[in-house]
C-alpha cells in the first residue's frame, strides 16, 4: 500500500531513534535526518546511522553538521576534558552528559527539511524515563516546540512532532522493536566508547536493563568490565 504522508525520522543510530524508524515506516514515508554535533562517539553514531538507512532502504537522508556544540561545551558528550560519569540508573539531577539545548538544534534542522519537502511529520525518540533529567526530553518541551514550529513555517498543513516513545520502559522497546523486526544489532548507544560499549555510562546501563527486562540478550559487543564496575 502506497503511503501518502512524508515524515523526518530523526536518527542517532540509538536503539530508541531504531524503533521509532520502525514505527515511523508503518504509515509514513520515511527520511532519515542524522546530526553529528562534535560527540565523542560522532564516526561510530553516524555508521550506525548508515547501516539503519540502508536497512530501511530509505531514498531520503540527511546528515547535518552543528559541531559548533562541542565549541559551546559544558558536556562531557562534547568536551574530552570532562568526564563521563559512571552511569546510576535512578539519578535524579541533570548529569554533565546534558548538551545544552541540542534537541532543539536538532528539531530546527527536521522543521526546515519538513517544510522544504512537504513532509507533515517528525519523529524523534526521546523517552522521559532515560532522559537523566534533560529538560529537552520532556513532553512538555515537544509541545511547546510544535507550537513553535505552527507559529514560524509556512505549510498550509501543521507539521506535528511525534514522540511514541516517550513515556515507555527500555524493554517495552527492546519488544517493539523485536516485534517490528527492527535492526537492534546494528545500533549504538554508549556515550564513551566506540568498538566495544563501555557498559558503565547511563545510555549503556538504561539499555542493558532493558534487554535484560525483555528476557533477551543485547546483540552489540561490551567491554568486559572489572569486578566492581557497574554493569
Amino acid at each position: 500500500m502506497k503511503k501518502t504522508k512524508k515524515s523526518i525520522v530523526l536518527v542517532s543510530g540509538g536503539l530508541d531513534s531504531a524503533v521509532t524508524a520502525a514505527i515511523a515506516a508503518l504509515t509514513t514515508e520515511p527520511a532519515f535526518l542524522h546530526v553529528n554535533y562534535g560527540q565523542r562517539t560522532e564516526r561510530r553514531e553516524l555508521k550506525a546511522f548508515e547501516r539503519l538507512a540502508a536497512y530501511y532502504k530509505v531514498r531520503r537522508t540527511l546528515v547535518a553538521d552543528i559541531r559548533h556544540l562541542s565549541k559551546i561545551g559544558c558536556s562531557a558528550l562534547t568536551d574530552l576534558q570532562i568526564q563521563v560519569p559512571k552511569g546510576r540508573l535512578y539519578r535524579k539531577n541533570i548529569p554533565v552528559t546534558y548538551v545544552p539545548f541540542r534537541n532543539a538544534h536538532i528539531l530546527s534542522i527536521a522543521t526546515a527539511w519538513a517544510e522544504a519537502i512537504n513532509a507533515s511529520e517528525i519523529y524523534i525518540g526521546a523517552v522521559e524515563e532515560d532522559s537523566s533529567g534533560y529538560p529537552d526530553c520532556r513532553e512538555e518541551f515537544f509541545k511547546a516546540f510544535e507550537k513553535a514550529v505552527r507559529l514560524g513555517t509556512a505549510t498550509k498543513r501543521p507539521i506535528k512532532i511525534k514522540t511514541p516513545l516517550i513515556h515507555r520502559r527500555k524493554s517495552w522497546i527492546v519488544k517493539t522493536g523485536l516485534r517490528l523486526k527492527a535492526p537492534l544489532h546494528l545500533t549504538w548507544s554508549c556515550y564513551k566508547e566506540s568498538r566495544l560499549a563501555c557498559g558503565a555510562c547511563d545510555s549503556c546501563l538504561l539499555r542493558l536493563r532493558g534487554f535484560k527486562e525483555a528476557g533477551v540478550e543485547d546483540p552489540i559487543p561490551y567491554k568486559k568490565l572489572k569486578q566492581g564496575e557497574a554493569r
